[in-house]
């Protein structure tokens, strides 16, 4: 019986360990680069959908941001969805020659915003529709990249998010984790042929595509994994155009680190259980890429309990072992594994400062984690609203993001 157990928690972690240092590798090994093109003559007809939701701090700066960037005026329109923004906003946001939706929901959600600018868009105004977050400021050449990718055929492309800020403690943990997710959900799922990742923001779609989508969308938690889930389910492939950079605040405090990670936990499991079966069905018929979505991704442990499960049966096995079947070096191996998995995707300059911070502010991350296991209750049914503040860019790390 006690083996039959440490088999079963061996083969779940080691597994999950294992998964990241596959696709980990993928992404630094076999990299899926784009074909190079000359500057383009043919401008797709974009538009940019910000919902806004009492954003007033960071919706007028992120909004004007895009006035920079090198793609003609004429053909790209900035949508600003109105969400609970107080009335000077509103005019500020008209005064600069923004388009602004007001939009008003008793239960607020990303889906609702998105279908009620929808709505009132023409569909043969454009080619494309991009969905950006409030706090959002893009690269200046983010739009001649998403438009040369839309012009090689990908329909659904995901853009690299990149950190705003790394001021506190916190935001580096969060600008390590995205890093970390963009080249193991993203580049390096590409890499092996299968959808990448998507989002909450940066994803560009072919206007049509996303408009019929969002139609099928009720989320209240988890919008960006039902969209995936959906997409995926309708036989487009996701691609990860990592040149195509738009930058993101990262969170800056514990409590908003918890509130962002019990929303993210919470539609994990609330998916697992809803795409399971389906996702097994569609295995049987050689849909790998759904299978993947839907079931491989959910599967996962999240990064931070994975290392405190991995870590805690490795000290296990290291004063008990003698008492256990399994070997000890098993556990040590599958350590092992998890931190190359998770130091391969960083960039060469995080390895100073930025990374003593993450190894210093872990044990306290992972208490934060652990915790959010006892609750998660309703969370998937609850608009939980990160708020943001910072309207610059300031990371010293965004000439290496891109590797």
């Amino acid at each position: 019986m006690i083996f039959t157990i440490e088999l079963i928690l061996l083969v779940y972690l080691a597994g999950c360990v294992f998964f990241n240092l596959l696709f980990s590798i993928a992404g630094r090994l076999f990299p899926r680069k784009s074909k190079n093109t000359a500057d383009t003559l043919t401008y797709s007809r974009i538009a940019i959908l910000i919902p806004a939701y009492k954003e007033d701090d960071v919706i007028l700066s992120a909004a004007q941001s895009y006035e920079t960037l090198s793609y003609p005026a004429d053909k790209f329109e900035v949508i600003v969805i109105a969400d609970s923004l107080q009335d000077a906003t509103v005019s500020r946001l008209r005064g600069e020659g923004i388009t602004v939706i007001p939009v008003s929901f008793t239960k607020s959600t990303k889906a609702k915003s998105l279908n009620a600018a929808f709505s009132q868009l023409q569909d043969d105004q454009y080619d494309m529709a991009i969905i950006a977050d409030a706090d959002n400021i893009p690269a200046p050449d983010f739009l001649q990249k998403i438009n040369s990718s839309f012009l090689q055929g990908h329909q659904v492309i995901q853009a690299q998010r990149v950190a705003k800020n790394l001021d506190t403690p916190f935001a580096i943990l969060d600008a390590a984790n995205e890093m970390i997710a963009n080249h193991i959900n993203r580049k390096g799922a590409n890499a092996l042929g299968l959808s990448a990742s998507i989002i909450g923001s940066g994803i560009a779609f072919e206007y049509k595509l996303i408009k019929q989508a969002l139609k099928e969308i009720e989320a209240i938690g988890g919008f960006d994994k039902v969209l995936q889930q959906l997409v995926v389910d309708k036989g487009y492939h996701i691609h990860y155009l990592e040149s195509a950079l738009i930058f993101d605040e990262k969170v800056e405090n514990a409590a908003a680190f918890e509130n962002q990670r019990k929303r993210w936990l919470s539609s994990q499991l609330v998916y697992l259980r809803q795409y399971f079966g389906k996702g097994f069905r569609a295995l049987l018929k050689g849909r790998i890429d759904y299978f993947y979505m839907a079931v491989g991704q959910n599967m996962l442990l999240p990064r931070m309990l994975l290392l405190a499960g991995v870590c805690f049966m490795t000290f296990v096995y290291l004063l008990l072992g003698h008492y256990l079947t399994i070997p000890f070096y098993a556990w040590a191996l599958t350590l092992a594994g998890f931190v190359v998995s998770m130091l391969l995707p960083l960039p060469g300059k995080f390895y100073s400062k930025y990374l003593l911070t993450v190894i210093l502010n872990l044990p306290r991350v992972v208490g934060i984690m652990l915790a959010l296991v006892f609750k998660l209750k309703g969370a998937n049914k609850t608009f939980i609203h990160t708020k943001h503040s910072k309207t610059s860019i300031d990371n010293p790390l965004v000439n290496v993001a891109g590797k």
